[in-house]
């Protein structure tokens, strides 16, 4: 221990002083000096030496200020912590072991910390020939025989910090893969920010189309696949880096001392090879690939949230483009992602506030011109009153997990409609609402739609729009589903035939009602041969399996009339008829915006006898 050669007063009561600190009855600087004890105490102690052995037996370091910042005590401990001799400490100031800027910044904490006349603890982080150690240090204030002096202690916490660092290393294991899981990584990014200030990459890594790896092969050998994944890419890591499993089919990747895309791009490239390379389990050859975003620290994000999320925005945007590669964040999917983000909260507070309405499209019978039912289409009606069309957002709210809220929603509008359709025109006419190929084998969410069905009153007027995928997904839709929906008078619909993947088995399984042909089909058909070839086949398949044919997208008066004169097709829908109408905006026997049946009538006939005008000119919409 030393004392500044002109402090001799001062370091004779600081010596009794600091052991009265020790024993607890220390007065902070802001209280006013009591005469006596620390003379007293000082007595009892007799020899300074002693006093000095004592302190540089302490298991702390140990440091006393004067007002002017300069250190006028010193133990061993102390000097040995900033690596200086105890002769050079005493009478400099932590500023001198500092650059300039630093010292004004401490000078300044210093002072404050004395002003506000508590004691401050906090955790530093040291260098020296011994390594990296932790240390958590007290600073605290006193008043003395008229100085103001700062006293701060010490004590060595690295091996403990070692220790929590193993266990929670221990405790943030992901169970199947051995790898470090979702937060582990994430305090790890957080140290490298808070401690080194280097730069790293993240690496969002998300494995394309694993879900059939699960349904094709099984769970337990999907399970496999990420074992081996997560062993294939860490055994090529460098010191500094980790890899982590954070959810299912998603992995975090952290390249320590990364900067920039030049740097990224030869290690991302090897994780992309390593994971086209095919994996053999249980005498399987199972190939797979991954999609990748990366974003760059500091670059893209000061916490690793930001970086996470903008790493997970870049990772959509090469799944977007085409699966198996790698995208970089930048500037301008910054703002696509800002964007994105915009658009699923103002989504999420649609359903919130049930901003949507429903609108219903006439079918009709191309030659009686009557209305035989409607089909039901959800709009979106924002806070501002702008109307968003399904293929604004329906994909979002099934990405989303959302969807189910909102088929919930139209199909109760749906149902509370009936009895105003009936009114318009006439009883009977069935309605029909869309299901997706995802809630068909949402086992809760079909028995929900059952149970509102069988309450309603109604279910044998409701049809069931259903996409070929969901034909296809031989699962629980069709083994426990079906048979309820048609106990209660439900029927189905294949809805836009023709532009998915269904197999003839699964049309002849699912048994339904109805086909309609995707407008693809319809759209210039009398121009267009091949079409009706294919046409022709379809209608073909609906009657032989014993379906109702349903044409979507008829526009235009000639591709009416080739139905009507080259098909065995009977029903309709389309702008030729009526765009969607809001239930509002019906009139009784029409629909606003439509023609009349007598209308259409006399129209069609004046095309068939070459009196029509142009078809643009002649519609109505």
């Amino acid at each position: 221990m030393q004392f500044g050669e002109d402090e001799t007063t001062i370091a004779r009561v600081l010596s009794s002083a600091s052991l009265s600190r020790l024993a607890g009855d220390a007065r902070p600087a802001s209280a006013a000096p009591q005469a006596g004890g620390a003379v007293n105490l000082y007595a009892d102690i007799q020899d300074q030496r002693l006093f000095k052995v004592i302190l540089d037996h302490l298991p702390i370091s140990l440091t006393v200020q004067d007002s002017s910042g300069r250190f006028i005590l010193a133990n061993a401990m102390a000097a040995a912590d900033l690596a200086v001799s105890a002769e050079r400490l005493v009478g400099s100031a932590p500023g001198d072991f500092l650059s300039p800027e630093d010292a004004l910044s401490r000078r300044e904490w210093e002072q404050g910390v004395i002003s506000g006349g508590k004691t401050i603890t906090a955790e530093t982080v040291v260098a020296d020939h011994e390594g990296r150690r932790v240390l958590l240090t007290s600073h605290t204030p006193v008043f003395i025989t008229s100085n103001n002096l700062l006293i701060s202690s010490s004590v060595d916490i690295t091996e403990h910090r070692e220790i929590e660092r193993r266990l929670s290393e221990r405790a943030h294991i992901d169970k199947l893969t051995g790898l470090p899981d979702r937060l582990r990584i994430q305090e790890h990014a957080e140290q490298i920010i808070r401690n080194e200030r280097a730069p790293f990459a993240i690496a969002f890594i998300d494995l394309d189309n694993f879900k059939h790896v699960n349904d094709y092969y099984s769970h337990a050998i999907g399970d496999a696949v990420l074992i081996k994944i997560g062993e294939r890419v860490a055994a090529k890591l460098r010191p500094g880096d980790m890899l982590a499993r954070i959810s299912g089919d998603e992995f975090v990747l952290l390249l320590h001392g990364i900067d920039g895309r030049e740097a990224a791009e030869p290690l991302i490239a090897q994780v992309l090879s390593d994971l086209k390379q095919p994996f053999y389990i249980e005498g399987f050859e199972i190939f797979s690939s991954c999609s990748i975003g990366v974003s760059f620290y500091p670059a893209h994000g000061d916490n690793y949230e930001t970086l996470r999320r903008n790493a997970d925005g870049a990772m959509y945007g090469a799944k977007g483009r085409a699966k198996g590669q790698a995208m970089y964040f930048d500037d301008g999917l910054g703002k696509r992602i800002a964007a994105r983000m915009e658009a699923e909260q103002r989504l999420r507070l649609a359903i919130r506030d049930r901003r949507f309405v429903c609108a219903f499209q006439p079918k009709v019978d191309i030659h009686s011109h009557d209305v035989v039912g409607f089909e039901t289409l959800v709009r979106w009606r924002d806070s501002d009153g702008e109307i968003h069309m399904p293929g604004q957002f329906i994909s979002l709210a099934v990405e989303l997990g959302l969807i189910n809220p909102i088929t919930n929603f139209v199909l109760n509008e749906t149902l509370a409609s009936i009895d105003r359709l009936d009114a318009a025109f006439g009883p009977g006419k069935s309605v029909s609402i869309n299901i997706g190929a995802k809630q068909t084998g949402d086992l809760a969410f079909m028995h929900t739609v059952i149970e509102t069905i069988k309450s309603s009153g109604h279910a044998d007027r409701l049809v069931l729009e259903l996409t070929e995928d969901a034909i296809i997904e031989q699962g629980v839709f069709q083994s426990e589903i079906l048979p309820f929906l048609r106990k209660i008078g439900v029927k189905i619909s294949i809805d836009d035939f023709g532009t998915g993947y269904s197999s003839l088995s699964a049309l002849a399984d699912i048994t339904a009602d109805e086909l309609k042909i995707d407008r693809s089909f319809i759209t210039r058909i009398h121009e267009r041969p091949r079409s009706q070839s294919v046409l022709k086949a379809i209608e073909s398949l609906g009657h032989t399996l014993g379906m109702d044919m349903v044409a979507e997208g008829v526009e235009s008066a000639e591709e009416l009339i080739y139905l009507q004169t080259a098909t065995r097709i009977r029903f309709a829908q389309g702008f030729y008829f009526s765009k969607p109408v809001y239930l509002d905006d019906m009139r009784s026997g029409t629909i606003v915006g439509g023609r009349t049946s007598e209308v259409r009538s006399s129209a069609i006939q004046d095309r068939i006898s070459g009196r029509l005008r142009a078809p643009a000119a002649a519609r109505s919409r």
